[in-house]
């Protein structure tokens, strides 16, 4: 296989995975549809952030520990979740605010996107899983497998962005109707709920 077919083939794998609703897209959405813009886009790079060190790890065969040891896997399953749960409890437990949705608001911008988008990602250890499985499976026989590797965790992050870009356009379509405090609480109750979900999920699969 050429390196040309492989990038378009993966492309392809993980354009299907990134279009498919999950946690990532509930934090983008909730966090932009908020007008939180600077922290919405600290979440974006901050999941590919953590979905570029996944795909180095595992050109570099660091991240074969996941699969190799039961413990390491454990270990950073229980975290994961115990961290899910903790971000979508604090969601849940939010008021949503009374006042109309302002463009930066004081709990955080950029920068504190950038790390809840990061932890979220690193913290899932199935996404180092799918990488393990996947990724070397489309790096051509005889190509440099950590540059290989690199390059095609690249394909996913430009895709990444690109899907975020859209979203983030779309959930500022409805920052009208979510300027009302009810709207507020209702998106954090939604989001909060898929999150504690998705961290529930986390800790009893096996």
């Amino acid at each position: 296989m050429e390196m040309t077919t492989a990038l378009w083939s993966f492309a392809l794998v993980v354009g299907l995975l990134t279009l498919t609703p999950g946690l990532d897209t509930a934090l983008v959405l909730r966090t932009s549809a908020l007008g939180r813009r600077s922290q919405a886009w600290g979440v974006v790079l901050g999941i590919q952030t953590g979905t570029l060190v996944w795909g180095t790890l595992t050109s570099a065969g660091v991240t074969a520990l996941l699969t190799a040891s039961q413990v390491a896997y454990e270990v950073l399953r229980w975290g994961g979740a115990a961290y899910l749960v903790w971000m979508g409890v604090g969601m849940l437990r939010s008021r949503g605010g009374e006042a109309a949705v302002e463009e930066e608001p004081a709990e955080g911008g950029f920068g504190y996107g950038w790390r809840r988008g990061t932890l979220t990602n690193l913290l899932n250890p199935k996404v180092g899983v799918f990488y393990v499985a996947v990724l070397p499976q489309f790096i051509p026989a005889g190509a440099p497998h950590f540059a290989a590797g690199v390059a095609l965790t690249c394909v996913h992050v430009v895709e990444g962005v690109l899907w975020s870009t859209v979203l983030v356009g779309f959930a500022r379509a409805l920052r009208g109707w979510l300027r009302r405090p009810a709207a507020r609480r209702l998106m954090d109750r939604v989001t909060g709920a898929v999150v504690v979900g998705f961290g529930v999920k986390l800790a009893l699969s096996d």
